[in-house]
């Protein structure tokens, strides 16, 4: 079970508002330190709990010392880390998603991803969050096929470094040959991570 996932906020008000005014996640706990009590860095911080409907939370650190973020290296790095939040139907993903719009969120989807339904959009500190439901109930249950994919993406990439191929090139031909998209007979027009 999630116990949190924790991100940090620039303003712990805006991320209150967001998190309970608009997904409706009660703030549950606050931690206020002058010190981080797993490293004992001298840092002061607000430390906010937002409950989800199973009991886990999405947790906050604000501290004021900490400087804006700098943008990432990559944009990749802005689609990836996200956080996914499920509901039960498909019809909850829209019914939020509308939700969302009417809040003034900017939304991305929904996206019909083969195995899951979602939609995308961003909390005011930029944080990439997702709300989904299972559209292939053994989406997640499938380990020997996992340590498979896990075991050829690894084989791919240290024969491509043996021989001096170019990591990038020849992942995205592997990638591009084993799409979960094309495996599950969707277009590429509108699918996004």
């Amino acid at each position: 079970m999630l116990s949190h996932a924790a991100f940090i906020s620039s303003d712990t008000a805006a991320t209150a508002d967001f998190y309970a005014g608009i997904l409706g996640m009660e703030l549950v706990a606050a931690v206020l330190d002058d010190k981080i009590p797993s490293t004992g860095e001298p840092i002061p911080y607000f430390h906010s709990f937002f409950r989800m409907a199973d009991g886990s939370t999405i947790a906050f650190f604000e501290a004021p010392e900490l400087p804006p973020p700098s943008p990432d290296s990559h944009p990749a790095y802005g689609t990836f880390r996200h956080f996914a939040m499920q509901v039960d139907t498909t019809d909850e993903v829209d019914r939020w998603a509308a939700h969302l719009r009417a809040s003034g969120v900017d939304v991305l989807g929904p996206v019909d991803h083969g195995i899951i339904y979602s939609v995308y959009f961003r909390d005011p500190d930029g944080n990439r969050l997702e709300i989904t439901t299972p559209t292939d109930p053994t989406w997640n249950d499938d380990a020997e096929a996992a340590r498979a994919s896990l075991a050829e993406w690894n084989d791919v990439k240290a024969r491509a470094a043996a021989t001096g191929q170019d990591m990038a090139i020849v992942l995205a031909e592997l990638t591009k040959e084993r799409s979960h998209r094309r495996e599950a007979g969707l277009s590429d027009a509108g699918q996004h991570g």
